[in-house]
């Protein structure tokens, strides 16, 4: 290699380290670190639509916005000299390429699918005051508890947390000034409401959750978003509980049978019970597996118990009848009109006054 050559070399690595040096007091290497221990974010999630609520897989799908505000005293400038109140970073690419600046990575932790981020917006403030917004559309997984079925209130859950950040780095704080956004605005549009059900009140806490990893227990500040849903029940009621209850009184024609046609009211008991069977399919097919009875199966089981009791009946009828005991026979037949459907009423309300009380 010529002088000219590594001298040449030597002007190049040169310009590399000062552009280096430049560009390293540019980033400015604390940014993106927190700019406080801990750094106390305030947040809000609030609910712009229910998209979708899956009872079998106990999960919801919703369109959210996220709001969270902090103090950055190292994004402070001086409005005058910079011409504007407030610095504005929108869409995704200024935020992840053009603001410099730190912010906290929140995530939903019950998250079980990869949702869109619709809108992503900061805000820097002159005295270094931070907001973002975002708008994502998400489904969350969150337990049911199903037990009043078809007459049941929800509580679905939100968990939120800073990614990586334990509470030594990021404190999540509730945003009080957006507590009843989300209540005003089911109360102005009817169209936050998902088919089924209706939205009653979203609240929002701030905790600590506790995660065990290889170096020992690590404590986390998270915020919960519980939404209060009720489900509108009478379109169930007039599905499949009026039509239950229907097909059970038409079973009790078979008290006015002639009691000699065994065959006759054999077939409508069975007829019945198998009408029992099928409706229990349909309600499993609507519901997740679950360990305990709902309202609606333990008003399925007594309608089953009911209409399976009058196959005993009727064969404890033909036996009188072959006996010559059909005087006898007619007598149980009157006694068993009133008293089935008696019986079945006064179980209905034992399981309404049961599950009212749990």
């Amino acid at each position: 290699m010529t002088t000219r050559s590594r001298r040449a070399a030597a002007c190049v690595v040169g310009l590399a380290m000062l552009l280096c040096v430049a560009a390293a007091e540019a980033i400015e290497p604390g940014m993106p670190n927190p700019p406080a221990s801990p750094t106390r974010v305030r947040c809000a999630l609030l609910i712009v639509d229910v998209i979708d609520i899956d009872d079998v897989s106990e999960s919801f799908e919703a369109k959210i916005s996220l709001v969270a505000s902090w103090h950055d005293p190292r994004l402070a400038f001086d409005a005058a000299a910079e011409g504007t109140e407030r610095k504005l970073f929108q869409g995704g690419y200024q935020v992840a390429e053009v603001f410099a600046g730190w912010w906290p990575q929140l995530v939903l932790v019950n998250e079980i699918s990869l949702g869109d981020t619709t809108a992503v917006t900061i805000e820097v403030a002159p005295d270094g005051g931070v907001r973002l917004m975002q708008q994502r559309t998400v489904r969350l997984e969150t337990p049911m508890q199903l037990h009043d079925y078809p007459f049941d209130q929800q509580r679905l859950r939100a968990i939120l947390l800073p990614f990586g950040s334990t509470i030594d780095d990021v404190v999540l704080e509730v945003d009080e000034r957006y507590t009843d956004t989300t209540d005003e605005l089911v109360r102005r549009n009817e169209d936050v409401n998902v088919a089924g059900w209706i939205l009653r009140h979203l609240e929002m806490a701030a905790d600590e959750t506790f995660l065990s990893t290889g170096t020992g227990q690590r404590t986390f500040s998270r915020l919960v978003a519980t939404i209060h849903l009720e489900r509108r029940s009478w379109q169930l009621v007039w599905q499949l509980l009026f039509p239950l209850v229907v097909i059970v009184s038409m079973i009790w024609s078979i008290f006015w049978i002639d009691p000699e046609s065994l065959s006759d009211r054999l077939n409508v008991s069975f007829i019945g019970v198998l009408t029992i069977v099928a409706y229990q399919f349909v309600v499993i097919d609507h519901m997740p597996r679950m360990s305990y009875l709902t309202f609606t199966d333990t008003l399925l089981l007594v309608s089953f118990v009911t209409m399976s009791a009058t196959i005993p009946q009727s064969l404890v009828i033909d036996s009188l009848v072959r006996k010559g005991q059909t005087g006898r026979a007619r007598r149980i037949d009157l006694t068993c009109r009133w008293a089935f459907p008696l019986a079945y009423l006064i179980a209905i309300a034992a399981t309404v006054a049961w599950f009212a009380g749990h």
